[in-house]
């Protein structure tokens, strides 16, 4: 039996998260997003500019189906993969169309069974370092590197009906925008800051690019891509 907590960043108290209530374009669909770390909740729960609340739960997930993505058989294509499904990129160009099409039909997650999903969340800025990988500027080397930039850490989705029934309501923490949204945005900050002093500009000889993924026709198994 695994039992841990859990919390909730919004902008009101939630008691009880109703189940498909949650937006359609989110990183793994419709899903009750939390995270294990309180200040990351915190810094959730201000995006907004407003004060909010960290919502806490009780969860256990003992017999249900946990889809881990950042786990052994998985790549950071496979992750990929699942935002291309879920979230709105814009490609304006026939390379990132063509990089869409080709991950997701080769790395595609089956997520539908999934009752919970752990993975990278993608803030921001972690989703412009995705654009930017699929446009062909920054390589799979780098990109993983610069999701575990500003110390992101991975949330917890809550997915299917019999996953909503685990989560027991613990209380609400106020959050004050006052005090936490410069926390946030400095946290964002410091992973793009980052980003274009270490990362976007530094290529190793062994990089693999997008370009270089569709043409050899890359796939899961390929050893560059762990």
């Amino acid at each position: 039996m695994s039992s841990f907590t859990l919390y909730h960043g919004s902008d009101h108290v939630i008691e009880a998260p109703v189940f498909g209530g949650d937006r359609e374009h989110n990183d793994y669909g419709r899903g009750f997003y939390c995270t294990e770390h309180l200040e990351m909740a915190k810094e959730w729960a201000v995006s907004g500019k407003r004060d909010g609340y960290a919502n806490c739960y009780a969860f256990c997930d003992d017999g249900l189906s946990v889809l881990n993505l950042n786990g052994d058989g998985y790549t950071i294509l496979h992750w990929l993969a699942v935002l291309l499904q879920n979230r709105v990129f814009d490609l304006p160009a026939a390379l990132p169309l063509e990089a869409r099409d080709y991950i997701v039909g080769r790395f595609r997650v089956p997520l539908e069974e999934a009752d919970v999903i752990r993975g990278y969340r993608a803030d921001d800025a972690y989703f412009s370092f995705a654009q930017d990988f699929l446009n062909g500027l920054i390589s799979l080397r780098q990109l993983s590197r610069a999701m575990r930039l500003g110390k992101l850490g991975e949330q917890v989705a809550v997915m299917s009906e019999a996953a909503f029934g685990r989560l027991g309501f613990r209380g609400a923490e106020f959050v004050s925008k006052d005090e936490w949204y410069p926390r946030y945005k400095a946290r964002d900050s410091r992973a793009r800051r980052d980003y274009f002093d270490v990362e976007r500009f530094r290529r190793e000889p062994d990089d693999l690019y997008v370009l270089q993924i569709l043409n050899e026709e890359v796939g899961p198994n390929d050893p560059r891509l762990r």
